[in-house]
């Protein structure tokens, strides 16, 4: 006859090990199903008002955005941007070798030749595709997403963090109302498809 004490010393193993495969199995879940957009495929918000929109393309224009997020090209007088390209972030046929190793000193920061990829002590980060393109860009995102990502610094408000150079902390100090212009005028821009790779972790 089994003791009383020996049924529930059982009893609380089995129940620590079914809770312990439930976090496990969270965890799992967790890393295998990333944050995706709240958006769905084939709609779109209605078209915003034509001020809000230039207002959106005046932020744009003068925040720096196409810097990175719009791949450079080596022009007759220097680099400059390659518009055919505007937002569409680090191109996806532009396979780059590991970033090579900086001696010890005050520099730390390496950038691609496109200004579109970046490496540092956080790995290697690519400028994000901002056109309205469903599959690659935008397109599914909706305007709480796009929002969420600038307040918090994380993909989509709640995946993983958004790396530097994005100056985040910047952005996300415009008013509600610049951020849906911003919003407004990129879902009005040409759509382009064009798969940006994920971050790579650091080395080592």
């Amino acid at each position: 006859m089994t003791r009383p004490h020996a049924r529930n010393h059982a009893r609380s193993a089995l129940a620590l090990a079914i809770a312990s495969l439930a976090a496990t199995a969270a965890f799992a879940a967790a890393q295998s199903d990333p944050a995706t957009p709240d958006g769905v495929a084939g709609t779109s918000p209605p078209p915003a008002p034509a001020a809000v929109v230039e207002r959106g393309r005046y932020i744009v224009a003068t925040s720096g955005c196409n810097d990175c997020h719009t791949p450079w090209v080596m022009g007759e007088k220097g680099p400059e941007p390659d518009m055919s390209r505007m937002l569409s972030g680090h191109p996806s046929d532009m396979k780059l070798p590991p970033p090579p190793a900086l001696p010890e000193g005050p520099w730390t920061t390496l950038t691609a030749a496109t200004n579109t990829a970046f490496a540092g002590p956080w790995g290697v980060s690519y400028t994000a595709n901002l056109t309205p393109h469903e599959e690659t860009g935008l397109g599914l995102w909706t305007l709480a997403n796009f929002r969420d990502t600038l307040r918090t610094g994380k993909h989509l408000g709640r995946g993983r963090d958004i790396l530097p150079p994005m100056p985040w902390p910047v952005y996300g100090q415009l008013t509600d109302a610049d951020i849906e212009a911003v919003y407004s005028y990129l879902r009005t821009i040409p759509a382009i498809d064009n798969q940006v790779p994920e971050p790579d972790p650091p080395a080592g």
